[in-house]
């Protein structure tokens, strides 16, 4: 686990890309948090690290956008799924032989995913435009990339306190 905190969308998004910097085809990314979190945010720093030119925005209504950028980028919204046959029916399988997916309210359909996949977690933080930021990897490809993540992230890595929890970070002066 790696815990990250971000001020603003901006940072948001430059955290992303600095995922993007990390990932490889085949690769699941699943996105969690109340709404306004950041996970668009999040996706659309990635997608542009990649080289996405489009906007990319939420595909809550249309379920699925495909980004094509140096490697594609699939970008779904489990929100408005009704159950897991729904979403056995995105064709997650086939996405992910075709460039990274990413799944906002992928938490909600965890149980039809692939164990494979770093997972992360968008709160609220401290202040108004403050986000706390966990990832998570999962499976042995996310595993061997981890120490890498961690220094792709460092920038945003949140304090930790004793126990393993994220540290409140520190007021500005």
């Amino acid at each position: 686990m790696i815990s990250c905190v971000t001020r603003g969308a901006a940072e948001t998004r430059s955290l992303g890309a600095a995922v993007a910097a990390v990932a490889a085809p085949g690769d699941l990314i699943v996105l969690a948090g109340d709404l306004g979190a950041g996970k668009t945010a999040l996706v659309q720093g990635f997608a542009a690290a990649l080289g996405v030119a489009r906007p990319v925005t939420s595909p809550t209504f249309v379920l699925a956008n495909r980004y094509v950028g140096r490697m594609v980028v699939n970008h779904l919204d489990a929100y408005r799924l009704n159950g897991m046959a729904e979403a056995r029916d995105l064709g997650l399988p086939e996405l992910l032989d075709d460039g990274v997916t990413l799944v906002e309210w992928g938490d909600v359909i965890s149980a039809a995913l692939p164990a494979s996949r770093l997972e992360i977690a968008l709160g609220f933080g401290a202040g108004p435009d403050d986000r706390s930021v966990v990832l998570t990897p999962w499976g042995p490809s996310w595993l061997e990339r981890r120490a890498a993540l961690g220094r792709a992230v460092q920038t945003w890595r949140a304090p930790v306190r004793a126990g393993g929890a994220p540290a409140e970070p520190e007021p500005a002066c």
